[in-house]
C-alpha cells in the first residue's frame, strides 16, 4: 500500500525518479489565487486524503517551521539526486518546495506530483484512494527515516509522540504491574459513544475488573486474583492527534458500514482528568482544535476535504455565504428527531407519539430503518442526553434549551445567530480546503461534522500553551530559507508572463483585409482582378481594442480617402459582403469580429467605377445543386445523388440559373422546405413555371439552401429517403413499395420508411402502400431503425415533463391487450427491482436521488394496500418421472408450456418448479386466505385440492425453498415475495415449532435407498438431540440409544455429530444449560440435512428436514 514510500530507507539517501509520468506541455497558465488568498492542491485522480493530510501539515507552523530549518547542507540538492555518490533525502526537500509554493507562488493550486514522485508512487497509486490515517502513520515514519543523522531527526517524535502507561492493580497484595506505550495517534470508538470526551473516559478513566472466572495471575501473590486494569496518559505531545473509528464491521450481514450517528467532539479540552500526573497548572493539559479531516460518502469510497483554523492569518477570511435551510437527512435519526421534536409550539412530543410522528414524516418506523444500527429508540434518546431530555417522569421528550448543533433548527432572521454579522472574528480564521478549493467558513461550521454521510474521521489539536510570535502573523514568508524565496520568486515571474503572454495570444486575433482596389464587379460578384496577385492583406490586431483604432491602423499604409470596413466571405462565386462595421466605439471583440475574419475595404459606394444599388452591398448566393443519380431498389451505388456548391448573384433568375446548370426547359427546380409553408408530406418545393422569371433575392433563397434538378424521365417514379448522415434518391414501383419494406441502404440492420409531415416530424410507421399510404411526387421519408408494428401493437408518442413539441418527443411500440405500466427501480446488479407502489408520492418521498434509474414496466399495480405476489408450483419427483417415462395419469396436471421452470436434484430425486402465475392479496392476509387465492389461478385448475389444508406453503429466497408458512395469524407480507405450493395427499397444519422431516433410508448393503417418508418432529416442548431421537427411534421400532445424529453442512460439504457437542457449564452454578438443537451452534431450521446412524448396524439414514432444494 502506497507504492514505495520507504524506497530512500533501501536506497541510502539519493531516490530515483518513478518514471512512466507523462509531462504535458505548457498551455494555459494556472489561475491566480482567490480572494482568501490561500492556495489548494490539485487532485491528481484519488489523491484528496493526501491533499488534506498535506495542509493539516502546512497549517501546522511549528511543523513547517521546524521543515523549513533544515538546509542544503543536511538533506542535499535535488539537482544531484542523480549522482550516484551524492546523498539527497527527496522526500523532505520536495515536501520544502510544495510549502514553499502554497506559501508564496501566486496560483489557485499546487500540484504534487513531485512529491508523490519521490514517494515512488505510480500513475495507478494516485488514483486509488486510502485511508488518510494510515497515510499519517506510514508520511511520518517516512520522514523520520529519512531525516536520520540530521537536526531534525528528532522533531517528529517531539512535536506528535506521547506515552500511555497501562497498570493492572493486584487486589490481594496491591502490586502494581505497568507497561509503558508509545503513541504517534489516539483511536477511539465512535460506536456506542455520544462524543469524545465520553471515549477518553472509557479509555483512561474507567477500570476493567478482572474477576470471577477471568481471574488476574499477580506476579508478587503467584496466583490468580482479582484485579484493576486501567491506563493513563503519562506524557502529552504539543499536538495531539485523534482518529475516530467510523468504519465497522457488521457480523451479522458480514459486511462493512460507516458510523454515521452523532459523535460530539470540543473545541477545545482539558486532559487533566485522563493523565497519569495531575499537578501541573491547567493550561499543561489545555488544548485547542485546529484541523478536522472529513471524510464524505461510505465505507468503500468516498471524498476526504479538512477544515482548518489558520493560526498565522495568511488567508483573508470573509464571512461566508448565509446557506439555505434543508431538510435533514433521513439517515441520520438525530436530525430527524430533532426537527421533529423543534415543528412543536412547546419543543416537546409524548414518547408514546413519537414513533408515529416519525413514520408520517419519512415514511418508515424507527425498527425498519434505524434500529439495527441504533438500538431502540428509549436507548437512542438517553444516549444523546445533551440534545434531548425526557420529561414527566420519562413519558414526554423534549429538546434542550440550546443544542450544541444548528444543523436541525434553521436560525431566525428576526434573531441572527452570534457571529453571523459582516465583520470578521479575528480568532475564527477557520477554511475549507477541499483540493483546489478554498472557501471561509464559521467556526460552528465544525460542529456541522458531527454526524451523517459527510462528518470528521481525524481530528488535530494543539496545545493552548503554543503562542505565535507577532512576526509569523500575515507573513507567509516567515521561516522560508531564502533558497526557496527565490525559487517562489522566479516561479511568480514566469507565471506571470507566461499570464500576459496567453492574454495576447488569447486577445490576438488575424484580419483578412480586402482592399477594393484590387477587386472588379463581374456578374454581380466580387471576383480578383490577377490571378497573380494577391488578394488579402494579413493583419494581426487586438481584439480589445476598437473599430476606430483599426481603421487609424489601415489609413497609416493601407488606405487614403473614405473607408467603410465590411465583413466579408469567401465564396466560390466571389466575395460575398454582409454587415458594414458603423461604431467606431465598440470594441473588436463586441463586434463579433474573430479570428480569420474577411474584411472588405473600399469607399461604401463603388467598387471601380461599379456604383452599388443594393443592400447588403453585394448580394450572391452559395446553393446546394442536387442532382439525381438513377439508382435502383437492391442496386449498389452509395447515396444516389450528385451535389455541388454553385455561386449566384442574388439578382439573376431562376430560369437563367437552370440555363448555367445546362438543364433543359422541361426539367424541375425544386427547394429543400425546413418546416413552414406546403402542405402534404412532401419535404420539396417544386417551383412553378411562374418562378422562372423570379430573381433568387426575391424568392427569398438564402445561402446553403438545396436546389434540386429532376430529369423528365424521373419525374414520376421518384420519392426521397432521408436517412440520418444523408439523402437518397430511389427509383421504384409506386404500387409494390409499402412504408415498412427495408431498403438495401443498411444492410443487415432491420429498417423501416416513414412519412416526414411538413413541420419535420416522423409520422408513425404504417403497412400501407405508397398510393395508399399518399406518397407522390418528391415526398420525403425518412429511413428509421427497428421494424414497423405488428397488428397487435401500437405505435405511440410520449414526452417527460414538457409539453409535446416537434422533434422532443420520444416513441415507444406497446402491446394492444395490456392493461396498464408502472415503474420499477433498477438495482444495484442493474436488474429490475422493487416497484414504486405509491403513485401519488414525491419523488423525494420515494427517495430517489440523481442517477437514479426507472424501468417502466408493463402491467398494473394492486391497488393500496394490496401486494402482487409471483406463485410456483412444487412438482412431485413421481410426477416428474411420468412425465420422462411418458406415462400419463388422470390426476396429471395440465401446465402451460410457457411457464417458466427450473429442475433441481435433491437427495437423489428431480424436483421441479414451476410458475403458475400471479396473486393480488391484502398485506396484512392470513395463510388461510393466501391459499384460497392461490387455488384460483387458471393454471391450478387441474390441481386436486379438496381444501386449503392439502396445501403446503413454501417461501421462495433467490429461487430456493427456505420455510413453511404455518400459522393462523397475518402473514404481514411485503412487495417481492415469492411462495411455491406443494399439494399433498392429507391435510397438514404445521405448529410454530413442529419441524418437517423427510426420512430417506439406506438399503443395508446396497448404493440406494428406500423410498422418503415424512415425519413431523414436535419440538415445542423439549428441542434436545434426545427428542429428536425418541422421535426416530419410534417411528422405525429402534432403540433411542443406538441412533448417532449428525447435522450436514451443505456449505461445506461436512457432517457436524451431535455427539461431538459439548455442552458449555457454569463454573458458579455447576448445572448444564438447556440444549436446544433450534439455538447454537446448530441453529437447526427448515432445510438442513440431518445424517442418523444406527450403531449396531452399518447403516446411515438421511434425514432431511424442511426438503430444500438447491437450485442450479
Amino acid at each position: 500500500m502506497f507504492g514505495s514510500l520507504f524506497e530512500e530507507e533501501g536506497e541510502g539517501y539519493s531516490l530515483a525518479p518513478s518514471g512512466g509520468r507523462v509531462v504535458k506541455g505548457e498551455g494555459e497558465p494556472p489561475p491566480p489565487r482567490g480572494r482568501v488568498n490561500l492556495s489548494g492542491i490539485k487532485n491528481q485522480g484519488g489523491t484528496c486524503y493526501l491533499n488534506s493530510l498535506l495542509q493539516t501539515l502546512l497549517f501546522t507552523p511549528e511543523f513547517r517551521e521546524e521543515l523549513f530549518s533544515l538546509g542544503p547542507k543536511e538533506l542535499g540538492c535535488l539537482e544531484d539526486k542523480d549522482k550516484p555518490e551524492a546523498k539527497v533525502r527527496v522526500i523532505p526537500l520536495e515536501l520544502q518546495r510544495l510549502f514553499a509554493r502554497l506559501l508564496l507562488v501566486d496560483q489557485q493550486s499546487a500540484s504534487t506530483t513531485d512529491l508523490t514522485d519521490s514517494f515512488g508512487w505510480n500513475n495507478s497509486e494516485e488514483s486509488r484512494q486510502h485511508d488518510v490515517q494510515e497515510l499519517n502513520r506510514i508520511l511520518f515514519s517516512a520522514l523520520e527515516h529519512s531525516l536520520v543523522d540530521t537536526s531534525g531527526s528528532a522533531f517528529i517524535q517531539r512535536l506528535y509522540h506521547g506515552t500511555t502507561v497501562n497498570s493492572i492493580l493486584c487486589k490481594e497484595c496491591g502490586n502494581i504491574s505497568q507497561r509503558q506505550e508509545d503513541f504517534l495517534d489516539l483511536t477511539v470508538c465512535v460506536r456506542g459513544v455520544c462524543g469524545l470526551e465520553g471515549a477518553l473516559w472509557d479509555m483512561f478513566v474507567e477500570e476493567e475488573m478482572f474477576e470471577g472466572s477471568n481471574l488476574y495471575r499477580c506476579g508478587q501473590c503467584d496466583q490468580l486474583v482479582t484485579a484493576a486494569k486501567s491506563a493513563k496518559l503519562r506524557k502529552l505531545p504539543p499536538f495531539l492527534t485523534v482518529s475516530l473509528l467510523r468504519f465497522n464491521f457488521d457480523f451479522a450481514r458480514c459486511e462493512r458500514y460507516k458510523e454515521t450517528g452523532r459523535y460530539t467532539f470540543p473545541l477545545t479540552i482539558n486532559l487533566r482528568p485522563f493523565c497519569e500526573q495531575t499537578e501541573d497548572e491547567d493550561s499543561e493539559y489545555s488544548y485547542e482544535l485546529f484541523s478536522v479531516i472529513i471524510h464524505k460518502g461510505g465505507c468503500y469510497g468516498g471524498h476526504y476535504h479538512v477544515y482548518i483554523k489558520d493560526m498565522d492569518h495568511l488567508g483573508l477570511w470573509e464571512p461566508p455565504e448565509v446557506r439555505a435551510y434543508t431538510e435533514p437527512e433521513k439517515d441520520d435519526p438525530l436530525s430527524v428527531l430533532s426537527s421533529i421534536i423543534a415543528q412543536e409550539e412547546s419543543r416537546s412530543v409524548l414518547l408514546d407519539q413519537l414513533g408515529q410522528r416519525l413514520m408520517d414524516k419519512i415514511g418508515s418506523s424507527w425498527s425498519k430503518k434505524y434500529r439495527k444500527l441504533h438500538g431502540p429508540i428509549g436507548k437512542f434518546l438517553q444516549n444523546h442526553s445533551d440534545v434531548f431530555v425526557l420529561v414527566n417522569n420519562g413519558t414526554w421528550v423534549a429538546l434542550k434549551a440550546n443544542p450544541p448543533s444548528p444543523v436541525t433548527q434553521p436560525s431566525s432572521p428576526a434573531h441572527p445567530t452570534p457571529g453571523s454579522s459582516s465583520t470578521p472574528d479575528p480568532g475564527s480564521h477557520w477554511f475549507d480546503l477541499n483540493d483546489s478549493t478554498v472557501t471561509s467558513i464559521h467556526e460552528r461550521d465544525v460542529e456541522k461534522m458531527y454526524q451523517g454521510k459527510e462528518s470528521a474521521y481525524m481530528l488535530f489539536y494543539r496545545k493552548t500553551l503554543l503562542r505565535r510570535p507577532s512576526g509569523a502573523l500575515r507573513n507567509p514568508g516567515y521561516q522560508v530559507p531564502p533558497h526557496l524565496l527565490e525559487m517562489a520568486e522566479e516561479e511568480n515571474r514566469r507565471l506571470q508572463q507566461r499570464r500576459e503572454e496567453f492574454e495576447a495570444s488569447n486577445n490576438s486575433v488575424e484580419l483578412r483585409l480586402h482592399l477594393a482596389p484590387r477587386y472588379r464587379l463581374e456578374n454581380g460578384a466580387l471576383k480578383p482582378i490577377s490571378i497573380e496577385q494577391k488578394e488579402a492583406t494579413n493583419l494581426t490586431f487586438d481584439r480589445c481594442r476598437t473599430v476606430g483604432d483599426l481603421r487609424m491602423i489601415i489609413y497609416q499604409d493601407l488606405w487614403e480617402g473614405d473607408m467603410a470596413l465590411t465583413v466579408a466571405r469567401s465564396l466560390p462565386a466571389g466575395l460575398h459582403l454582409y454587415n458594414t462595421l458603423t461604431d467606431d466605439e465598440v470594441s473588436l471583440y463586441s463586434a463579433g469580429i474573430l479570428s480569420g475574419t474577411d474584411l472588405f475595404v473600399w469607399n461604401g459606394r463603388e467598387v471601380r467605377r461599379h456604383s452599388n444599388q443594393h443592400n447588403p452591398p453585394l448580394y450572391i448566393l452559395l446553393l446546394d445543386v442536387l442532382e439525381p443519380k438513377r439508382l435502383s431498389v437492391g442496386e449498389e451505388g452509395g447515396s444516389g445523388l450528385t451535389k455541388q456548391s454553385r455561386g449566384f448573384a442574388g439578382r439573376v433568375t431562376l430560369g437563367e440559373v437552370r440555363e448555367a446548370l445546362g438543364e433543359p426547359q422541361e426539367s424541375l427546380l425544386c427547394q429543400e422546405k425546413r418546416g413552414g409553408e406546403g402542405g402534404g408530406a412532401s419535404g420539396w418545393r417544386v417551383f412553378p413555371p411562374g418562378d422562372m422569371q423570379r430573381t433568387l433575392k426575391e424568392l427569398a433563397l438564402k445561402d446553403g439552401d438545396a436546389l434540386l434538378v429532376l430529369e423528365p424521365q424521373t419525374q414520376d417514379s421518384t420519392v426521397t429517403v432521408t436517412t440520418p448522415n444523408t439523402a437518397s434518391i430511389i427509383t421504384v414501383d409506386m404500387c409494390l413499395l409499402s412504408l415498412h419494406w427495408c431498403v438495401y441502404l443498411c444492410p443487415g440492420v432491420a429498417c423501416c420508411l416513414r412519412q416526414v409531415d411538413r413541420t419535420g416530424k416522423l409520422l408513425p410507421p404504417g403497412t400501407l402502400s405508397v398510393r395508399d399510404a399518399g406518397v407522390r411526387l418528391m415526398t420525403s421519408l425518412s429511413l428509421c431503425p427497428g421494424t414497423a408494428p405488428k397488428d397487435t401493437q401500437l405505435f405511440l408518442y410520449f414526452s417527460v415533463g414538457t409539453a409535446p413539441s416537434s422533434g422532443l418527443e420520444g416513441e415507444i411500440i406497446v402491446e394492444r391487450s395490456r392493461d396498464g405500466w408502472h415503474l420499477r427501480r433498477l438495482d444495484w446488479c442493474e436488474d429490475v427491482g422493487e416497484a414504486l407502489m405509491d403513485e401519488e408520492a414525491s419523488l423525494s418521498e420515494l427517495k430517489m436521488s440523481h442517477g437514479d434509474a426507472l424501468v417502466i414496466t408493463e402491467g398494473r399495480l394492486p391497488p393500496k394496500g394490496f401486494l402482487k405476489l409471483s406463485v410456483w408450483l412444487y412438482v412431485e419427483p413421481s410426477r416428474l418421472e411420468d412425465m420422462t417415462t411418458g406415462e400419463t395419469h388422470t390426476h396429471s396436471m395440465k401446465l402451460s408450456p410457457l411457464a417458466k421452470m427450473c429442475v433441481c436434484l435433491v437427495g437423489g430425486a428431480m424436483v421441479e418448479l414451476r410458475t403458475v402465475g400471479q396473486v393480488e392479496i391484502s398485506e396484512e392476509a392470513t395463510l388461510e386466505e393466501l391459499k384460497t387465492q392461490v387455488l384460483t389461478l387458471p393454471e391450478l385448475q387441474y390441481v386436486c385440492v379438496p381444501t386449503p389444508a392439502f396445501l403446503r406453503v413454501w417461501q421462495l429466497e433467490g429461487q430456493r425453498l427456505t420455510r413453511i408458512l404455518r400459522g393462523q395469524q397475518k402473514l404481514k407480507l411485503s412487495s417481492g415475495v415469492e411462495f411455491c405450493v406443494q399439494q399433498l395427499l392429507r391435510e397438514e397444519d404445521l405448529g410454530p415449532k413442529e419441524v418437517l422431516l423427510r426420512v430417506q433410508m439406506g438399503v443395508p448393503g446396497e448404493r440406494g435407498y428406500y423410498p422418503p417418508e415424512d415425519l413431523v418432529w414436535d419440538a415445542s416442548r423439549d428441542p434436545s438431540p434426545r427428542s429428536l431421537r425418541s422421535a426416530l427411534a419410534s417411528t422405525y421400532g429402534l432403540s433411542p440409544d443406538s441412533l448417532l445424529l449428525a447435522k450436514h453442512q451443505p456449505h461445506t460439504h461436512t457432517w457436524e455429530t451431535f455427539s461431538n457437542w459439548s455442552q458449555q457449564v457454569s463454573k458458579r452454578k455447576k448445572k448444564k444449560k438447556a440444549e436446544s438443537l433450534l439455538g447454537a451452534p446448530f441453529h437447526l431450521k427448515d432445510g438442513d440435512i440431518i445424517g442418523v446412524k444406527v450403531t449396531n448396524a452399518p447403516l446411515w439414514f438421511i434425514v432431511l428436514v424442511a426438503f430444500q432444494p438447491a437450485l442450479l
